[in-house]
């Protein structure tokens, strides 16, 4: 679903600001067997997306400190937003929480410099390399609206997870031969 309004700077920094409880919120206590969770031959695995949103997320968040602190001026926007996954790479090691925790603390930063902002640092312009140039907030209306649609995927993903199945007690294989009821 498409919003329909444009959001103002303040929606776009409160819906920034809740992305990463929401990921925390979603993904808490999945263990490795349910981030390597692939839906079909098509997806990413549950992992990978959740890495992606916080790789991009944290990309972002320093591409907006960079333009504002150091006057930026051009910026590859689109592959910060929204980087192609690297091919080789696979879900990062280290631990899912601990890299939510990183996140959301950076995030912080940026939301807090965001809500100092005035109406001329939100009409900045960015110029892409690429094609076209990007207003702040237009940045940050992009960027609100592909992690709310990965927070989606990441919703939509952990609902489709199977539920683990109890097998029982493993049987021993060492036990002794059934007795001989001759």
């Amino acid at each position: 679903m498409e919003l329909q309004e444009e959001m103002s700077p303040a929606d776009a920094v409160l819906l920034m600001s809740s992305v990463p409880e929401r990921i925390s919120d979603l993904v808490f206590g999945l263990d490795e067997t349910r981030l390597r969770y692939r839906h079909g031959p098509a997806f990413p695995t549950l992992g990978g997306l959740i890495f992606h949103l916080l790789d991009s997320g944290s990309k972002v968040d320093a591409l907006l400190r960079h333009a504002h602190l150091d006057g930026l001026a051009t910026a590859d926007v689109r592959a910060t937003i929204d980087p192609s996954p690297d091919p080789v790479a696979g879900t990062p090691e280290g631990a899912l929480q601990e890299t939510i925790e990183d996140f959301a603390r950076v995030r912080r930063r940026t939301v807090d410099l965001l809500h100092g902002w005035g109406k001329g640092e939100w009409e900045r312009v960015i110029a892409d390399p690429r094609g076209g140039s990007f207003t702040l907030l237009d940045i940050c209306r992009m960027v609100t609206k592909h992690e709310l649609a990965h927070v989606a995927q990441i919703r939509n993903l952990t609902v489709l997870l199977p539920e683990p199945v109890d097998l029982g007690p493993r049987p021993n294989h060492m036990s002794p031969p059934p007795p001989n009821h001759e």
